[in-house]
């Protein structure tokens, strides 16, 4: 039930949503955040599944992150659920910077010298279409999404993993506490049932012995 509606939105409404949350963006990433937390697997495949998640966030490959995230997830033995939830890490407000950045990356790994126009992204992209993007831009981004991408997968990993570790070392104490004080009562219960027959018992001896 973690990816489903009752009631189904529409497309416009998604989109709404997702440049918008019903919540401002920092409580959806402590929604998110208690998600990936609560999600039922070792804490390598939870870390592991957000560092897929977020490296597929680098990459322009817009409308295919979460596939990717499924394949990385899938390689490096990672949660899916996890992966999933790991893809917030690109969102409205990260993704100029994430590009930006991917952008500058890569033109410098690449030997490309000046700046790319972005105002003319979508001048080119109406008149010529996806070819004519792939040089100027779309090559450059994701030559220098995949580097970036490798370093925030390995800074999500290890935060996520050291949080993942502490909340179960946290509930698995909890959970241990509670087994406690439940058997505890149980006794106490056992104690007071007891001592309510020793008088009946007693009585039912002494007629006998009469």
């Amino acid at each position: 039930m973690l990816f489903k509606r009752r009631n189904r939105e529409d497309a416009w409404t998604r989109l709404r949503v997702w440049l918008l949350p019903r919540r401002n963006y920092a409580r959806s990433m402590r929604y998110y955040g208690k998600r990936v937390l609560r999600i039922r697997a070792t804490p390598h495949a939870i870390a592991a599944g957000v560092a897929a998640g977020a490296f597929a966030s680098f990459t322009p490959l817009m409308g295919f992150h979460f596939i990717l995230s499924f394949l990385v997830a899938f390689l490096v033995r990672g949660s899916m659920i996890a992966a999933a939830l790991g893809t917030a890490i690109g969102n409205p407000l990260t993704f100029p910077m994430i590009w930006a950045g991917a952008l500058g990356t890569g033109r410098w790994i690449l030997g490309i010298e000046g700046q790319a126009d972005g105002a003319r992204f979508g001048e080119v992209w109406a008149q010529s279409g996806f070819a004519a993007l792939w040089d100027p831009w779309i090559k450059p981004m994701l030559v220098g999404g995949i580097p970036l991408g490798l370093a925030a997968g390995a800074v999500a990993y290890a935060v996520t993993r050291a949080a993942v570790i502490g909340f179960q070392t946290r509930r698995a104490a909890r959970k241990a506490e509670k087994a406690i004080v439940k058997a505890q009562q149980g006794k106490a219960q056992q104690g007071t049932a007891q001592q309510g027959t020793a008088p009946m018992a007693a009585a039912a001896n002494a007629q006998e012995n009469s």
